[in-house]
Parts: C-alpha cells; sequence; structure tokens
C-alpha cells in the first residue's frame, strides 16, 4: 500500500484505555484539526520524530496509585510540545510533575458544577460561568498540583478541576470536554489546538478528497481495481472516490442476495451505474441465497452459508476481471484502531468484502483507513452521493437474514422488508433520521393469536428495535413517541400480511446487543 507523509499538522492522542480515546480524537477533527489515536507505550524519541503539533493524554479506567498503571515516557514533558492532560492523563501530569493525586473521598460520576478560580487562565472558555455543568468520571483526583501550575477551575470534589503551566505549555483538566454533556468543552478544546498549540483549521473534507486523489493514482498508477460493493456507506464512499481519481479503471461488483432492505438492490444501481457512471457488474443471486438457507435456523450457520456463498459469487464475478491488481476497502479509522495491526499489503481472508478466500492476491486500496464514520458521511456528500446512501443507517452483512428468527425463505424476507420500511418511513417523518443510531424490524419465529375483521388469525409478530448510540459499542434504547409507535403498528398491521402483533424492545446494549442475532 502506498503511503504518503500527512500534509496536515498532528495531533497525537495517546490511549490509556479510555473509553472515550476516539471520541477525543474524532472532536479535535470537527475542529478542523487531524489526529491520530497512539498507544501509551510510543517513546519520548517517536513521538519527536513525529513532531506533531500537540498531544493530548485520554482519560483511562485505573488509578495511578494502582501497580502497573500506564504511563507516559517522562521526557515527554520535556519536547516543549504543547500537552493537555484529560481525567487520568491530568492526574498522570500532575502524579509525574511532582504534585500530588489522592482518592478524595467520594468519586464524582456525571454531571458537576464547575467554578473559575481568580487565576487568570489559557483554557477555561470566557462564557464558562460559576455553577455552569461538566461531565466527570473519577474517583482519584488532583490534591495538589506541580510547581509551577496554578489551579484555573475547581469543583466541590476536585478542587484541582483544571491546571495550567503556560510556561511549559502543560494542562490538566479533571473533567471530560469532550463528551456533549460538557456544554462549553468543545470551546475548550479548540481553545487549547488554536490558540495554544496554533494548529491551522485546515483538516477539511475537500483537503481530505484531493489529498486522497492523489495517493490512490500514485498507488494504481494504470492499474485496475476492483470493488466490492455492499449498499453500505463504507464501500459506497470508498467507491466513488477511488472512481474520481480513476475513472474507468475501477469496476464494481454488487451481489444482490436478495436480504437487503426494500429496494436497496435498485438503488445501488440506480446511483453507481446510471448516476455516478461506474462500472457496475450486478451479480442478481437471491434464488441462490434462499438455497443455501433452505432448513437453516441456527443464526451462526446462517452466517456461514450467507458468508460462503458470498466468497464464490464474487469468485465468479471477479473472474471475469483478469487484470485486476487492487481491491478497494472500505475499511475505516476504528477498524485500524481496534485491529493494532501495521499496514497490510495483501488480501487475506475475514477482510471486509464478507470474508474473501485467502487465494485472491490482491494489493489493498483504502481510502477511508484514517476517516471516522462521520467524516465519511462527510466525505460522500461532498461526492455528490445522495443522502439515501449517505446516511444509510449501519446494516449486517447477512442482511435481514439475522433479523429473521428460525428459516429464512422469500415470504419471510418479503414481510420484513415491508414491515422495516414502515418503521423507516415513520422514523424519517417524525425528522428522527440522523438522531436514531439504527432502526429496523426483526421477524420473528413464533405465531400468537389475534382478531382481524372479526375473524381469529395465527400470525407472526413484528419487533420493533431502535437504539441511539456514538460508536455501537455500547447502545441505549430509543424512547421514541408514543404517537410514532402507534403510526409504526397500526400500519404494519394493516398493511403487511401474515403479522398481528408489533412489540418494541427495551434492551439496552449491555445487556443485549443491538441485533437480534
Amino acid at each position: 500500500m502506498v503511503q504518503v507523509d500527512n500534509a496536515h499538522e498532528t495531533v497525537l492522542v495517546v490511549d490509556f484505555g479510555a473509553q472515550y480515546a476516539q471520541l477525543i480524537a474524532r472532536r479535535v477533527r470537527e475542529a478542523r484539526v487531524y489526529s491520530e489515536i497512539v498507544a501509551n507505550t510510543i517513546t519520548a524519541q517517536e513521538i519527536a520524530d513525529r513532531a506533531p503539533a500537540a498531544i493530548i493524554l485520554s482519560g483511562g479506567p485505573k488509578s495511578v496509585h494502582t501497580a502497573g498503571a500506564p504511563l507516559i515516557d517522562s521526557d515527554v514533558y520535556e519536547l516543549g510540545i504543547p500537552i493537555l492532560g484529560i481525567c487520568y492523563g491530568a492526574q498522570l501530569i500532575a502524579q509525574q510533575l511532582g504534585g500530588t493525586v489522592n482518592q478524595a473521598g467520594r468519586g464524582e460520576y456525571g454531571k458537576t458544577e464547575l467554578s473559575a478560580t481568580s487565576q487568570p487562565s489559557q483554557l477555561l472558555p470566557p462564557e464558562v460561568t460559576a455553577g455552569d455543568i461538566v461531565w466527570m468520571s473519577h474517583f482519584d483526583a488532583i490534591t495538589e498540583p506541580p510547581e509551577g501550575f496554578i489551579i484555573s477551575a475547581s469543583t466541590v470534589d476536585a478542587p484541582a478541576a483544571l491546571i495550567e503551566n503556560a510556561t511549559r505549555q502543560i494542562y490538566g483538566v479533571q473533567y471530560h470536554p469532550e463528551v456533549a454533556h460538557t456544554p462549553h468543552g468543545q470551546s475548550l478544546l479548540e481553545r487549547f489546538l488554536h490558540q495554544v498549540a496554533h494548529c491551522e483549521a485546515d483538516w477539511t473534507m475537500a483537503n481530505v478528497i484531493d489529498e486522497s486523489v492523489d495517493v490512490i493514482r500514485t498507488q494504481v498508477g494504470k492499474g485496475r481495481a476492483i470493488c466490492g460493493l455492499s449498499g453500505g456507506v463504507d464501500s459506497a464512499v470508498a467507491a466513488a472516490l477511488v472512481h474520481k481519481a480513476i475513472g474507468a479503471q475501477l469496476v464494481c461488483v454488487f451481489v444482490d442476495t436478495g436480504l437487503m432492505r426494500l429496494g436497496e438492490g435498485d438503488q445501488v444501481v440506480e446511483t453507481f451505474q446510471r448516476t455516478q457512471g461506474i462500472e457496475l457488474i450486478h451479480e442478481r443471486a437471491a434464488d441462490t441465497f434462499f438455497e443455501a438457507l433452505k432448513g437453516v435456523t441456527d443464526p451462526e450457520e446462517k452466517r456461514k452459508a450467507i458468508g460462503e456463498k458470498f466468497i464464490r459469487i464474487f469468485e465468479q464475478a471477479q473472474g471475469g476481471i483478469t487484470d485486476a491488481q487492487f481491491l478497494v476497502q472500505g475499511t475505516l479509522y476504528p477498524d485500524v484502531i481496534e485491529s493494532g495491526t501495521g499496514d497490510a499489503a495483501k488480501i487475506k481472508s475475514h477482510h471486509n468484502v464478507g470474508g474473501l478466500p485467502d487465494d485472491m492476491d490482491f494489493e489493498l486500496v483504502e481510502p477511508l483507513r484514517n476517516l471516522f464514520k462521520d467524516e465519511v458521511r462527510a466525505v460522500g456528500t461532498e461526492l455528490g452521493l445522495p443522502d439515501e446512501i449517505v446516511w444509510r443507517q449501519p446494516f449486517p452483512g447477512p442482511g435481514l437474514g439475522v433479523r429473521i428468527i428460525g428459516e429464512v425463505t422469500p415470504e419471510a424476507v418479503a414481510i420484513l422488508q415491508q414491515a422495516d420500511a414502515i418503521v423507516r418511513e415513520e422514523i424519517a417523518s417524525a425528522g428522527l433520521e440522523r438522531d436514531i443510531w439504527q432502526a429496523f424490524a426483526v421477524l420473528a419465529d413464533i405465531r400468537s393469536v389475534g382478531v382481524m375483521g372479526d375473524e381469529r388469525t395465527y400470525a407472526r409478530p413484528i419487533i420493533i428495535r431502535a437504539v441511539t448510540s456514538e460508536d455501537a459499542m455500547t447502545a441505549d434504547w430509543a424512547r421514541l413517541p408514543y404517537e410514532i409507535l402507534e403510526n409504526m403498528s397500526s400500519r404494519i398491521i394493516n398493511e403487511v400480511n401474515g403479522v398481528n402483533r408489533v412489540v418494541y424492545d427495551i434492551t439496552s446494549k449491555p445487556p443485549g446487543t443491538i441485533e437480534w442475532e
């Protein structure tokens, strides 16, 4: 894979195991500054070699007093690079530079009132007033800052909620400015980035597109690339971006499993073949998938059957493109972080396109590997993809096959497609599309008695699942207004044959999962 030096100033977010490390990196990018997440094992010399514009130390689940608690190379503080520590990161700064961190007697979790001290602050936004709310999540607290630091804000249980050393450009904040529950948190981060570290606000999606096009052209040259379209956001944006770079050298393969949401197969073809002008091989394979799923009810067996058929059909389609050397993948930055792997030059099994076999030897083209999901959507919009593609909700790889409890048949898929379309239409009509992470229908493999038109029915129920989430790692059930739920239920019962009952899933993740299978 061709790599080029990033043309943007970089802020390194040092991860101490915080649940919010990715969120910090995203907030930095929202300030139009490029960020990367690095492990806390990074050395001062490695940081110096990368010459970042600033360093942010994340929070973490451990106490600085715990044996084996993660540290940062103390020479980092001597590099002259602006540093901001958040929560655990702030406590680590205090401890490593000679301050005192103690258990405060009780922790602070959730909303807390913040008060500014009389000390002048480079970091605290001027709009913060006494009693403003911040979001805390800590048990230890800084009780004595290191020499040369001032305390510019405090709370009842965190006497040094914000410490600053303007001369050394080192700062620590006990609360979490990166979360939405801290109203002026983004403003604090932007003051650190722009006024302290003097970072330029040049990380824009227009710049990302221009730079990606240059990288793709350098990598592919005059070769040909193939992309497996799933109908999802990531593969769609990756395909559009690569097509902008190399045009007709790209060919896409869309394996239509028959397990997509209502009308999505046609929409993929319309968008890429007709609107975008991308060469598209459309493999209509619904019958093949239904045959493979006949009699299969175990969720894992369904996934294996769907994945195996996808591989074989993709192989057949790819067999006609003998000169393709490159495989386009919709890998995102969270995938890179979570895998913990370096740059892979060759495709192996269990990658993004359905788990491709080992003997498919391609060089990867991954134009989105430095982007978060919200940035991918912004790139898609900038490239002119329709909102129906760009803002499409996450969808499982096996499609509706894992939203049908029991055997997957054409009849069951038809029922679920209609019910699911109603759920999504009502969410859209209420203007909640961008507030809900996922909203969908599940078809259960049970029957219940009902009465319709004075006649007894014995039909299947539809389960409605709607959740809110930042990243799908955790999720909460969406508190949809009763009127919306009533509309969904009424429409599904009246418009979808084979359904006589609708229920709403109010399980969060954990303990449940977002999908049912």
